[in-house]
């Protein structure tokens, strides 16, 4: 009789323990324990991460409830040996179990990078690198030596015309290699059949095109005279004339903040002096977005060659097809600039 009775209470006790471990396993594998009652956010893991460092972030900045019940888990699914680098998206009362398959698959959360209103490839590097786990230096140590070995015949000035301005979507843990390849890809697949032939119409190539759309791109204030300027640089060239586009002139003097272009700054010594040398400088001055690429490909035809701004300061230019035509515009500009700066000493004084 008591041999039974404690075998019964080894059994009840037994029981106890099989529940209460069964239901502790379901709540590390089914109920939730990621974000429990928070808003979604995203998880950075860096490359060569290992699972101690994955664990104390997820404890430092709260994104579990129990790390015990995740830590088992985690083990049990092998993701302490698996760790992917990237960037993920932990969604509010996940469960451990779907935050882990979600992290050993490598499921990530794509991120945008954006770059546009950019002169420099410094400043494309900080563009480039904003949304990345990537540093803008490793990205202009990898674009060097791109521009040294490619089999494309780029240098290091030309490469960048394989950048074109635009949002595109890529993984924070993205490589050097692959970001500068992903942006090779979406050129050739700018450069259709359609633009393409429009280059060769022009007996320009698409690397020429784009150098001469960032001039477009630094003259036109307005973007729809943007085929009209086109048109008046495409002239000069045709006619083997100096392109003398002020914007060459700002970029080789390597002050950007420059307003107006004096006699002396036409005597600096750079290829990109379009005063000095024919011809279109050896690269960008500035990364020409898509609708300045489109002005030149799709320009207005008419004979203009000469170009000022117009006196009511609208952005807009007055053009002329003679010298005689372009001096009368410049004089009208002038004297309009004179009586704004007239003005404006007046009520400074005031």
């Amino acid at each position: 009789m008591k041999k039974r009775i404690i075998f019964a209470i080894f059994l009840v006790a037994c029981t106890a323990l099989l529940t209460t471990f069964s239901f502790y396993g379901y709540q590390m594998i089914k109920t939730p324990n990621i974000l429990v009652d928070k808003n979604d956010r995203i998880l950075l893991i860096p490359e060569g991460s290992d699972f101690n460092s994955v664990r104390d972030t997820l404890f430092k900045y709260h994104y579990v409830h129990d790390m015990v019940s995740f830590s088992f888990i985690a083990k049990l699914m092998d993701y302490d040996v698996s760790v992917k680098p990237g960037r993920y998206r932990l969604n509010r009362n996940m469960s451990n179990i779907a935050a882990i398959r979600l992290l050993r698959a490598g499921i990530q959360e794509p991120t945008y990078i954006t770059f546009n209103n950019v002169r420099l490839k410094e400043d494309l590097a900080i563009r480039l690198t904003q949304n990345i786990e990537m540093t803008p230096a490793e990205f202009l140590s990898y674009l060097d030596i791109y521009g040294k070995e490619n089999k494309k015949g780029l240098d290091e000035n030309t490469i960048l015309c394989q950048f074109i301005p635009n949002t595109y979507e890529v993984y924070w843990n993205i490589s050097p290699d692959a970001l500068i390849r992903r942006m090779e890809e979406e050129y050739e697949q700018f450069w259709n059949e359609t633009r393409t032939g429009k280059a060769v119409a022009l007996s320009l190539t698409p690397v020429e095109v784009s150098i001469l759309a960032s001039i477009v791109q630094a003259e036109a204030r307005n973007i729809d005279e943007g085929p009209v300027i086109s048109g008046l640089y495409l002239n000069r060239l045709r006619k083997n004339m100096h392109l003398q586009a002020d914007p060459t002139l700002v970029y080789a003097s390597g002050d950007f903040t420059l307003k107006r272009i004096l006699n002396v700054h036409k005597k600096i010594e750079s290829p990109y002096n379009t005063y000095k040398y024919k011809g279109l400088p050896p690269g960008l001055i500035n990364f020409p977005e898509i609708w300045a690429i489109d002005a030149v490909l799709n320009y207005q035809q008419h004979n203009y060659i000469y170009m000022c701004a117009k006196e009511d300061f609208s952005g807009y230019h007055n053009f002329a097809t003679n010298l005689r035509d372009h001096n009368r515009n410049a004089e009208r500009y002038q004297r309009a600039l004179t009586i704004e700066q007239r003005k404006a000493r007046q009520s400074g004084s005031q």
